[in-house]
């Protein structure tokens, strides 16, 4: 038995006021249909037996699938409602197949809850099963109707329900299982006798079971999986639901928060126990953090690797390595490619781009280091420079074990410091500097006494 999936991501979202596809708005910094995606993927269903219906802002979502995979798409021009989207993918239903059917922009759903709603499917022998909750307040959901026996008969769109169907709690999900030869039969008796105008995929229940078809049920004990965004309000309860999901997880492994403000955590995102979260922190991507450390306040990681024992104050990494007790900040910027050795200690206003810091090394405040490998044990003074540009190429830095680059020394590379020599604090060094040596290189100072600028100035003053 073989299945595949169906995701709904062609509406237009006009409530979120927004110029990209409502499915792309983000939650905690991926996609909502990213969310859907992985959930599908962690289900078991390969990406060659996805399709994705698009519409709105299609090419948006076709060069965003296309970093995930090899993903199917169809185009729903007009957006006729969910029954007229699934029927733009009526290739993919195979007969043996079973198809799931389920909102790009509903992101919790769990990969946990499709397969064991697809076990109650198989097991039942259902042509469909309808992933369900019960809400205390159902507000738009669709409900779940029943018959005199408790038999599920069909879903009942909020606008077209009576007064006692109004007072139902169970709705609908808005996630299907489907055998693919019954909801192939279904689908050409849609049709649009609603107070929308629309073909609803929820129709599909009653013809099913008219036909002699079989309709069953799955109730999620999570009730969250039924929660969309169709407004930039929606999207922050999305947001503010993930965030703490997230944070209780972490803390259920020994990570502390002393307060919540400011604090966004991606749902990829390993911290190690011990580990101290402070206000205004920032963990993107697919970072990993390390034990007894403390990250904040104002700190943004993404995509970085972290060490145990690790300091970060008001600093902001993207794609790099910090390993063990390092020591960085305020107000330093760390730019892809770059490795922080165990030990390393960086100061206030320090930036440092593709360039690998070797152990205990120190680099001082407001200081860049661009395209460089440092050795071991060297100390950076105030204001040094590793020019990696000269407008048309970059080029490369090296510093050997034990240097001491002093104040406000520009190195223009390519150029190479030896092991456990010094370069004289204003030097802007231009040719290697052999090992155990000292490096000057500096103009000779020329003073032009009683110079007429001073005056002019003095007399504007």
């Amino acid at each position: 038995m073989s299945y595949s999936a169906i995701i709904l991501a062609a509406g237009d979202g006009k409530r979120m006021k927004s110029s990209k596809p409502k499915v792309m708005c983000e939650v905690l910094g991926d996609p909502m249909l990213g969310w859907v995606i992985d959930s599908v993927r962690g289900a078991g269903i390969s990406e060659e037996n996805t399709g994705v219906i698009v519409g709105n802002g299609a090419e948006t979502v076709k060069q965003y699938l296309a970093g995930l995979g090899s993903f199917r798409t169809f185009m729903q021009t007009e957006r006729k409602g969910t029954g007229h989207a699934v029927m733009q993918a009526q290739e993919m239903l195979a007969d043996g197949d079973n198809v799931l059917v389920l909102c790009g922009d509903a992101p919790f759903i769990d990969s946990d809850i499709i397969t064991a709603a697809l076990n109650e499917h198989v097991h039942c022998g259902n042509d469909v099963t309808v992933i369900t909750a019960d809400l205390p307040d159902p507000a738009a959901y669709g409900r779940i109707v029943r018959d005199a026996n408790g038999e599920f008969s069909g879903i009942v769109e909020k606008k077209d329900c009576s007064l006692v169907e109004l007072g139902i709690t169970e709705v609908n999900s808005g996630v299907y299982w489907f055998r693919a030869e019954a909801l192939k039969a279904a689908l050409p008796k849609l049709a649009a006798e609603n107070a929308a105008g629309e073909y609803y995929l929820t129709d599909t229940i009653g013809i099913i079971r008219e036909s002699g078809g079989k309709a069953g049920t799955f109730t999620a004990e999570d009730t969250d999986i039924v929660l969309g965004a169709n407004s930039r309000s929606d999207l922050l309860q999305l947001n503010i639901i993930a965030k703490m999901r997230v944070m209780a997880k972490l803390m259920d492994e020994g990570v502390e928060f002393v307060s919540t403000d400011g604090i966004i955590i991606g749902r990829n995102v390993e911290v190690g126990r011990d580990t101290l979260i402070l206000p205004g922190t920032i963990l993107r991507g697919d970072t990993v953090i390390g034990e007894s450390c403390v990250i904040g306040p104002n700190t943004l990681l993404e995509n970085c690797t972290v060490g145990s024992g690790v300091t970060l104050n008001s600093v902001q990494g993207y794609d790099s390595r910090i390993c063990d007790r390092v020591k960085a900040g305020p107000f330093v910027q760390l730019r892809p490619g770059t490795v922080l050795h165990d030990g390393v200690k960086i100061g206030d206003f320090v930036e440092i781009k593709n360039s690998e810091i070797g152990v205990n090394t120190a680099v001082s405040h407001l200081a860049y280091l661009g395209d460089s490998d440092v050795g071991k044990g060297v100390n950076f003074g105030c204001g040094c420079v590793t020019a990696n540009y000269d407008g048309v190429s970059k080029f490369r830095t090296k510093i050997g074990d034990n240097a001491f680059i002093g104040c406000n020394t520009n190195l223009i590379a390519p150029v190479e410091v030896g092991e456990n020599a010094t370069t004289a604090a204003g030097s802007t060094i231009t040719k290697d500097v052999p090992p155990n040596s000292l490096a000057i290189e500096r103009g000779e100072t020329a003073i032009k006494e009683n110079w007429e600028k001073n005056f002019k100035r003095k007399r504007k003053a």
